[in-house]
């Protein structure tokens, strides 16, 4: 884990703070279509393994996030309750039920695309770490994980624009983590069609509306959710000639307004919390972009710095006071501390 003296406090409260949320049902948020009475059912029977943290797709990344502490820390202080969190939450009997859930008609697009990927992100670390613990949870969910990869590439094969959005719904953040869990689990059609489609949407894209970005409500910014995307899809010549032209004047005073981190006004609110995340977010895109840029390249000390900015924001807020944040950050932080978008995604 990178920078274990310096963050070993930090990780220790955020896997604390995880490990309050994922089995917590209440407050919950459900995104669920009633179809009759008896669908009216509380959330641990409807979504058994991952029915905490306020809603579904914070569950699943709170697992995640749970997962890559504990594969990159065994011997931490969290570490037995890490384990005995995804031992109750990932068994054969609850993974069975999340598939009958998400396959029932009329759920074709739930959690799509932003918890499906997450769940793919899931799915990967279990199968990079290899454990024999990692390696029983990820036999009871690959059922749910092919689930989840078919149903991402059914929809991006029907998708004819990207979705420049700063919430849930951007696909270029989704791709860029689902590209990941098909490299790590061999399947190539998966990958081939994201990265075909990802040129499709953004190759021809230019002079990025960087004075667009904030908006009030984003944990992801679409223009660094775009970068971070292409940088995993093209050759890296091929990458420095595109973001030359997607953001052009990388050093002057319009990026830099716009890579000034963002301040949050009420952590207490759901959605004014995502600033925070945005934060967060942007701070491990910029790292991805940046590295992918070579080493005299005179944009990337730019970058790296406008990173750590982002970095030393979005690490203030966590852990924090309000379940508003408390419920997702600590996975936002945890992705960031541990480099896991970097280096092909890997433990490094």
């Amino acid at each position: 884990m990178p920078e274990p003296a310096a963050d070993r406090g930090r990780i220790e409260a955020i896997a604390g703070m995880v490990l309050e949320c994922v089995h917590r049902e209440y407050p919950n948020h459900l995104s669920h279509a009633l179809a009759g009475d008896h669908d009216a059912r509380p959330p641990r029977e409807l979504t058994p393994a991952f029915y905490g943290s306020y809603d579904w797709h914070s569950a699943v990344h709170g697992h995640w996030c749970l997962a890559r502490l504990l594969r990159l820390a065994p011997r931490a202080s969290f570490a037995v309750r890490a384990a005995a969190a995804l031992d109750r939450s990932l068994t054969p009997d609850h993974l069975a039920a999340e598939v009958r859930y998400l396959g029932a008609a009329g759920r074709e697009g739930f959690e799509r695309p932003y918890g499906l990927a997450w769940l793919l992100q899931l799915a990967a670390e279990l199968r990079e770490w290899g454990s024999p613990a990692a390696l029983r949870w990820h036999e009871a969910l690959q059922r749910l994980e092919a689930l989840a990869a078919l149903r991402l590439s059914g929809w991006l094969e029907r998708l004819a624009w990207p979705v420049r959005a700063g919430e849930h719904s951007q696909s270029a953040f989704a791709l860029g983590l689902a590209l990941d869990w098909a490299r790590t689990a061999g399947d190539d059609v998966l990958a081939a069609r994201i990265v075909a489609r990802a040129q499709a949407f953004h190759l021809a894209d230019g002079d990025a509306p960087i004075a667009y970005e904030p908006s009030g409500h984003d944990f992801l910014s679409p223009i660094l959710g775009e970068a971070d995307l292409m940088r995993r899809v093209l050759e890296p010549a091929r990458f420095r000639a595109w973001i030359a032209t997607f953001l052009p004047g990388i050093a002057g005073d319009a990026v830099a307004r716009w890579l000034t981190p963002v301040a949050v006004s009420d952590r207490a609110d759901g959605k004014l919390a995502h600033l925070d995340g945005l934060n967060l977010s942007r701070a491990w895109m910029l790292e991805g972009v940046a590295a992918a840029l070579s080493a005299d390249d005179p944009r990337r000390p730019v970058l790296q710095a406008a990173a750590a900015r982002h970095r030393a924001a979005g690490l203030e807020a966590v852990p924090g006071p309000h379940y508003a944040g408390r419920h997702w950050l600590g996975s936002f932080a945890v992705y960031l501390l541990t480099r896991r978008g970097l280096a092909g995604g890997g433990a490094g």
